[in-house]
């Protein structure tokens, strides 16, 4: 064997001269410097509990005094050991992950940015700021805090790290900013801590370095693509560049196996063949990167043909060659061509794919990935969220095999269908309490509306509320008549009554519930029965309207008084007998104890209440100048909701749509805020009991908050009502002080409900108010004795007894516990248990309630299946109705599932009731994502690539279902890769085939940067970082570099000699060396006002910090409301723009950041890597209602605008304005009102205001370019422009792809031409439809955000191609009138006749959308943005963008299809046809006339275009040796000063002002 490798050694020599290795590498930094691991571990385990990251702190004191002595190595497997003292095994792992992916160094910087902010002291390595003022020393602390109360508290982040001592909300707040692990930390950290343990201030942490590294991190989690281009038409550059001294190295290909040969294993047997084996291999992987193209015969099974390859090779190795295979693909098609498919595995695939089709809706060629049957959307989801996803696994999966619970019923567990928390509970409204005022069902009012559910799919115009005879809305109004806030109430109801709103009213009014009471005496009682007597007498209506008239008697200010009812009465009815109506025995009494009685079983807060369809109103809800809009506006919404309903079958016309409100899962029988709210606390139950015993005190202190519960847990003992199975799926411990009235009463009406309830059991606490001792347990301890010696049904029955208040007494006054024995009771046992039982397991006790149920002594709290619902207030009463309320939510949430699960299980009874409990603690806190998905496959035999778990560690099940020729392939294959370095998973991984291929599945290489952990080289050093590596490429593809990142990153190049856009190996000598940094994190957002639902189209935000308020803006679209700024880790402050947004607008609420919702200073903090999106919510202010942000002046906002503003301006009128539209809406002819709509969208009748102010005459030219040659080309055509014209010239560059060379030199170009010039940037949004292929992108950009690109001070900007060399003035374009369209475009010229036959907008489908009009071009045009906004324009482009861009092949020439595609909807002006000459469609004699001349590609000659340049445009020569004399120079200048280009000239500043840019 030896002999034969050296004779092909040998060949090879004669032919081949060992060469460099070619290749590309990219590399991607972040904008901040490096961050310590030692911080971002605290963050990681931080991010698992306040109390593990101070427990975690206190262990690392003074840890970086390791840093000189060790090795990089060293000290990070430290930092490892130290953090795996908080961390399980697979804890450490992900750890290991989140420290390579850097994830934790954003919310480093963020708390570094905001120490910046303060700012800190100069010269200090750490400081506290106590109140706004700081010191470097910890002994001037206690100066500090002495006047700190007369300056106003610091901000505090959600994220910030508050030292668990006792925080007083009253005491002052210090705010440490150090360095953890340093000896200056540790002296603050030891004064600070002190002091909050004693409660005298709270200490929060904040990280803060003093000497920040230079270095910038590298990161990872990215894409990097290498595309193969058309060279269709050559468009490369032919200028010579210097080449990179990168060297990479052949080792760091993944490739192990060419054509037979395994190099891994020929290297260790062979290692001084190590040179020659790196030149065979070469040259076989030379001579498979056959990029000859295939013919379709041997593309069709290319597909089949990966999947069989990768599934003859080791399970091991799998995985590794479908990386190789699909990241690529191009060098390897060839070689695929001749693997045979057998014919088992080709029906077993398609038997698969069809069973999959029909169970999760997965198609052949799709490509999905799953763990533990959660669906993971690559498309959405990225390594920093998919860490996010593996702990809060890790938390569940780890817990379940902590209980013993492995296999099947794991799976079974995790998949439970757990309900989600609902935040909108309603009451069950179909009470006789309620006495409602009208049915819409039933009266003769309603009689001539339709009836069928249907209706509500019908078409209306936006904002009508319909008007269908069923009760879809229903007010219950909650009333005590003696209340000033009730008239009020009233007569709004009176209002909706008369206006005919389809609103059904209730009330229940709350008076006085004593059996024997007089009217005369009570008004509140007078008022009820006189509304009876005139219901009777007449109805509800007229009754409650008369009362109302009752109100206008009553003094502002004065209450309602029971001579004002007798003086009403005698008035308006002198015939009535007063005293059979309202004394003692009136007859008109009947059901006035009922409302009283609801009001108090319902559980809601202070009166006036109001339920809508049963769900409560805020107070501020329910305030009568508000509840008009919040009820319209809810109205609305659930209008809604009853659509779906109809449309899905689940509201027909035989449905009573009450019983069908009330039937939702969200109602409940009664509302109490403690139990129904959504932000729950559980308890941890996973851990292993590490005592036996909670009789030491001292033992039990020293435990951790889990291994606590694990003791209770244990040593728990119950009060059991079983269901019929035996189990008891709901657990409750009861705790508080026994010896307090509030303490026994809470215990008693728990027992009470487990007496009635079959399903519970319950367990008891004693948290005592003082030291436990035997005089202050005595009733505990008679509890205990008695669960510990006696049968159930005895001890129930004897605790029920001991808790009444006569028996306290008669304790008190010296009767025997023993005497309170109940018949049948082990009365020995009892006594002789009860008479040992010392109190000090009741120290262990008050210790759990104070450390992990954080309650005083004393204090009370229910704990439901490890929900802790505490601490209540002293006066706070928990009721029977309050448990049956409990239970029903903790069956329905997740305890009735776990029941049916641990049930299968075949646990003992005993058992299973500690099992529900334990699991359902686990599972109701995980957080509620989408369904899982049970994925299996019919066979896997042939076609299922499989990996094992580790046994008796926790796994993880991950299912793979990809075709491996695919972009998916080339993602999931190297994230399955790292997934099964950094977990134990099972795997398995389906080929998804595509049969019958007819063209290349692939056309680009691709790599994946992820590592499982952070790499070290071989001396123990940190390696520089994770990088892409293409090694072993083809030299003769043109290739073009794309970067592939997370939704949310902003990504620019900054160091790379080379076109990134035109990469040919062939002219390079080594390697392609691309450096990109992370330049923003970006900040999005929808707006929408409050009151029209509309977003505010043209609204300015501003991004900013305290030092600096003004560091970005934005521009909010018309779509969806959106906006997006650039930011970076830190604690921003997000404020409306001051000019006109700020005069007519105000935020008035906002979701998603880190302030209080009503907060006018709108604080978002970014401290990670994901997507950041806000909602906020503004209004006009009340004096600006009729202004329009985009116009200067006051303009009309249509027909409904106009009459509400004409007749409705009124309190309360609103609702005449609904009831007109509505019935305006049935009525109306919609002709007029659309064509007038229409004239405004295209422009039609528009006239220039003549009144606008003179602004600064500047000429402002957009253009795009990406790669080396179009940005000569662009140098040229800015030349060209400066020579024609004299007006001051702006240029607008889009910053996306301009290379760094060019970024460089613009600067100096702007000073020695004297323009200026701006890079505008804007990330497409996530929500519209995505471009791959970068030319497409760029197309995208140059139309379809021209509202949002430009600040709104500029009027009008002309985009001129980049290959386009100007001959006139452009002043003269961007003056032309324009005739009322947003935009003119020069049309494609018809005078070369011998191109006809590629005229493609001549025929078919374009002939027949044009008519009569043009097909323009898109390299000239001309945008007033002001016209171009105020219709809407940008919004209705991207909104038929995104209707088209679903097609694949519509839209060929993106930039020109859509607006040509809009020209009915978009007017275009059609500029005279001198202003564009292009050679391939304009003859020879229209040249002289032209104005621009463009180097269109011409599809007949197909000529580059350099040589189109250079032959068709004289001047263009000397334009580019013009320029290449200027670069020549700055080089020669650089080389020369060897220092960095001086900083940019004072216009590219702007660049960091602007954020739409």
């Amino acid at each position: 064997m030896r002999t034969i490798i050296l004779l092909s050694i040998l060949l090879l020599n004669m032919h081949h001269v060992a060469s460099v290795p070619k290749g590309v590498t990219a590399s991607l930094k972040a904008k901040w410097s490096m961050t310590p691991f030692l911080l971002e571990t605290s963050e990681f385990i931080g991010e698992d509990g306040n109390e593990k990251f101070w427990q975690f702190i206190d262990t690392v004191k003074e840890l970086t005094v390791y840093k000189r002595g060790e090795s990089v190595r060293s000290y990070y497997n430290l930092i490892i050991k130290k953090a795996g003292q908080f961390l399980t095994h697979l804890q450490v792992n992900l750890l290991r992950f989140a420290l390579s992916l850097r994830a934790c160094s954003p919310a480093v910087h963020a708390s570094q940015q905001i120490a910046n902010d303060e700012p800190p002291p100069k010269g200090c390595a750490a400081f506290v700021s106590v109140h706004g003022q700081h010191s470097c020393n910890p002994k001037d602390i206690k100066k500090l805090l002495k006047a700190a109360s007369g300056r106003p508290k610091p901000y505090l982040y959600k994220n910030d790290h508050t030292y668990p001592g006792v925080n007083k909300t009253e005491v002052p707040v210090v705010i440490l900013y150090a360095e953890i692990g340093t000896r200056k930390f540790t002296s603050f950290h030891k004064v600070l801590s002190e002091k909050a343990e004693k409660g005298t201030l709270m200490y929060v942490l904040r990280h803060f370095i003093v000497d920040l590294k230079p270095q910038k991190m590298l990161l990872s989690g990215y894409g990097v693509e290498l595309a193969i281009k058309s060279t269709e038409y050559k468009a490369v550059d032919d200028t010579k560049v210097k080449d990179s001294k990168t060297v990479v190295s052949a080792e760091d290909d993944n490739v192990d196996e060419v054509q037979g040969f395994i190099f891994g294993t020929l290297k260790k047997s062979h290692p001084d063949l190590k040179d020659q084996l790196l030149e065979l291999r070469k040259h076989l992987l030379d001579s498979t990167s056959d990029m000859a193209p295939l013919k379709v015969w041997e593309m069709q099974d290319l597909s089949f043909q990966a999947a069989s390859r990768i599934m003859s090779v080791p399970r091991f190795d799998a995985l590794k060659l479908m990386r190789d295979l699909s990241q690529n693909f191009p060098s390897k098609a060839r070689s695929l061509t001749s693997v045979a498919v057998k014919q088992e595995m080709r029906k077993e695939i398609e038997e698969n794919q069809k069973h999959l089709s029909e169970t999760i809706g997965v198609h052949p060629g799709d490509g999905e990935l799953f763990i533990n049957g959660l669906h993971i959307d690559l498309d959405i989801h990225n390594p920093f969220s998919i860490l996010d996803i593996l702990r809060g696994e890790a938390r569940v999966l780890e817990g379940l095999h902590n209980l013993g619970i492995k296999g099947e019923h794991q799976g079974k567990l995790l998949r439970l269908p757990i309900g989600t928390v609902d935040d909108s509970y309603a009451l069950d409204i179909r009470h006789p309490a309620i006495r409602w005022m009208n049915d819409i069902e039933n009266d003769l009012m309603y009689q001539s509306w339709p009836t069928g559910v249907q209706e509500l799919l019908r078409a209306t115009f936006p904002g009508v509320i319909r008007q269908i005879r069923r009760n879809f809305f229903n007010l219950v109004l909650f009333l005590d008549p003696l209340q000033e806030e009730s008239v009020e109430l009233l007569k709004l109801a009176e209002l909706f009554y008369k206006h005919k709103i389809p609103l059904r009213i209730g009330f229940v009014f709350v008076v006085n519930t004593k059996d024997e009471i007089d009217g005369f005496s009570d008004a509140g009682v007078g008022f009820y029965r006189l509304l009876n007597y005139i219901a009777d007498e007449y109805d509800l209506p007229q009754a409650l309207m008369s009362v109302v008239s009752l109100y206008n008697k009553v003094d502002v200010g004065e209450t309602l008084s029971a001579d004002t009812i007798s003086a009403f009465l005698k008035r308006k009815f002198p015939k009535a007998n007063a005293e059979r109506i309202l004394g003692l025995d009136s007859e008109y009494d009947y059901k006035r104890k009922d409302g009283g009685l609801f009001y108090k079983k319902s559980g809601l807060g202070a009166l006036p209440l109001t339920l809508f369809n049963g769900i409560p109103l805020s107070p501020d809800e329910t305030d009568p100048e508000e509840l008009e809009t919040v009820l319209l506006q809810r109205i609305m919404d659930t209008t809604t909701a009853f659509q779906r309903a109809v449309f899905m079958g689940q509201l027909t016309e035989g449905s009573d749509v009450v019983d069908y409100l009330m039937e939702q899962a969200n109602v409940v029988p009664r509302i109490n805020p403690l139990i129904l709210s959504t932000d729950r606390k559980y308890l941890d139950f996973t851990a292993t009991p590490v005592v036996d015993d909670w009789e030491d005190t001292t033992m039990f202190s020293y435990l951790d908050s889990r291994d606590k519960t694990a003791v209770i847990a244990k040593k728990m003992k119950y009060i059991t009502h079983n269901d019929e199975d035996g189990m008891a799926p709901v657990t409750l411990w009861i705790t508080g002080d026994f010896e307090k009235v509030s303490g026994r009463k809470l215990l008693l009406n728990a027992l009470k409900h487990v007496k009635a309830s079959a399903g519970v059991r319950m367990g008891v606490i004693d948290n005592p108010s003082e030291k436990p001792s035997e005089d202050n347990t005595t009733l505990y301890r008679a509890i205990w004795a008695s669960l510990l010696t006696q049968k159930n049904k005895a001890t129930a029955e004897f605790v029920h007894r001991l808790l009444k208040e006569e028996s306290r007494k008669l304790l008190q006054q010296g009767t025997k516990m023993k005497d309170f024995l109940m018949q049948g009771m082990d009365a020995d046992a009892f006594e002789k248990k009860f008479n040992t039982l010392e109190a000090d397991f009741v120290r262990s006790q008050q210790l759990f309630c104070r450390d992990v149920l954080k309650l005083k002594p004393g204090q009370r709290a229910v704990i439901s299946n490890g929900r802790i619902l505490g601490p209540f207030e002293e006066q706070e009463e928990f009721t029977v109705e309050d448990f049956h309320l409990l239970e029903k939510i903790a069956l329905s949430g997740s305890a009735e599932k776990v029941k049916a699960t641990v049930k299968q299980m075949w646990i003992s009874p005993k058992h299973s009731s500690e099992f529900v409990m334990k699991i359902d603690a686990l599972l109701a806190p995980a957080p509620k994502g989408e369904v899982r998905r049970d994925v299996h496959f019919l066979k896997n035999n042939h076609s299922v690539l499989h990996l094992s778990p580790r046994e008796d560690e926790v796994y993880y099940d991950v299912v793979a279902i990809v075709d491996p020729l695919t972009r998916e392939a080339q993602k999931i294959s190297p994230l399955l890769i790292v997934l099964s370095q950094v977990v134990n998973v099972r795997l398995q991984v389906f080929m998804n085939c595509r049969a019958k291929l007819s063209e290349m599945p692939l056309k680009s290489f691709y790599r994946f940067v992820l590592e499982p952990d952070v790499p070290f080289l071989a001396n123990d050093t940190a390696s520089p970082g994770p990088v892409a590596r293409f090694t072993e490429l083809p030299e003769s593809p043109l290739l073009t570099l794309n970067i592939i990142t997370p939704e949310s990153w902003m990504v620019q190049a900054v160091r790379s000699p080379y076109d990134l856009d035109n990469i040919h190996l062939h002219e390079v000598s080594g390697v392609v060396a691309a450096e990109f940094e992370l330049e923003h994190l970006l900040l999005e957002g929808h707006c929408f006002d409050l009151i029209t639902g509309q977003p505010p189209r043209g609204l300015q935000f501003t991004l900013g910090m305290r030092q600096d308020p003004l560091m970005y803006d934005t521009i909010v679209m018309a779509n969806l409301g959106y906006f997006q700024l650039k930011a970076n880790p830190g604690a921003w402050i997000l404020r409306l723009r001051k000019g006109r947004s700020e005069e007519i607008y105000q935020i008035l609420s906002h979701d998603g950041t880190d302030s209080p919702l009503d907060a006018g200073d709108v604080i978002v903090v970014l401290n990670n890597f994901h997507s950041k999106i806000i909602k906020v919510r503004v209004q006009k202010k009340a004096e600006k209602l009729s202004e329009d942000l985009l116009s200067e002046t006051t303009e009309s906002k249509g027909i409904w605008e106009s009459i509400a503003r004409r007749f409705y301006s009124s309190p309360g009128s609103r609702l005449q304005y609904y009831a007109v539209r509505s019935s305006l809406a049935k009525n109306m002819c919609f002709c007029s009102v659309w064509s007038t709509f229409e004239k405004s969208i295209t422009g039609g009748g528009a006239k220039k205001d003549d009144g606008e102010k003179k602004k600064e005459d500047v000429l402002n030219i957009f253009s795009v370019a990406s790669g080396h040659l179009y940005e000569r080309f662009l140098r040229i055509m800015m030349l060209s422009v400066l020579r024609h014209t004299q007006t001051p010239v702006k240029f607008w560059f889009l910053k996306n792809y301009l290379s760094p060379s060019f970024k460089e030199t613009i600067s100096h170009m702007a000073d020695s031409y004297g323009f200026q010039y701006e890079l505008v940037q804007y990330k497409w949004p996530r929500w519209l439809h995505q471009q791959t292929e970068k030319q497409r992108i760029i197309w995208g950009y140059k139309i379809l955000f021209l509202d949002v690109l430009f600040p709104l001070a500029v009027d009008k900007v002309i985009f001129v191609d980049a290959d386009q060399i100007v001959r006139a003035d452009l002043t003269e374009l961007r003056d032309l009138d324009l005739e009322g369209a947003p935009y003119g475009y020069t049309p494609f010229c018809d005078s070369r006749r011998e191109m006809d036959g590629y005229r493609f907008w001549k025929t078919g489908y374009w002939a027949s959308h044009l008519g009569h009009r043009k097909y323009h071009i898109s390299a000239l045009y001309v945008v007033d943005l002001k016209k171009f906004r105020k219709i809407a324009a940008g919004d209705r482009l991207r909104g038929q963008y995104q209707a088209l861009s679903q097609d694949p092949n519509s839209l060929s020439n993106l930039d020109q299809d859509l607006p040509n595609n809009m020209i009915h909807q978009v007017a275009i002006k059609s500029l005279p046809q001198d202003w564009l000459w292009c050679e391939t469609w304009c003859d020879d004699a229209s040249k002289v006339t032209a104005k621009t001349i463009d180097l269109c590609n011409n599809p007949k000659t197909k000529e580059p275009k350099l040589m189109a340049a250079v032959r068709i445009v004289p001047e263009w020569v000397e334009y580019d040796k013009e320029i290449k004399q200027m670069l020549r120079q700055l080089q020669e200048q650089d080389d020369t000063t060897q220092k960095k280009i001086p900083s940019p000239s004072q216009h590219k500043k702007a660049d960091n002002r602007r954020d739409e840019l």
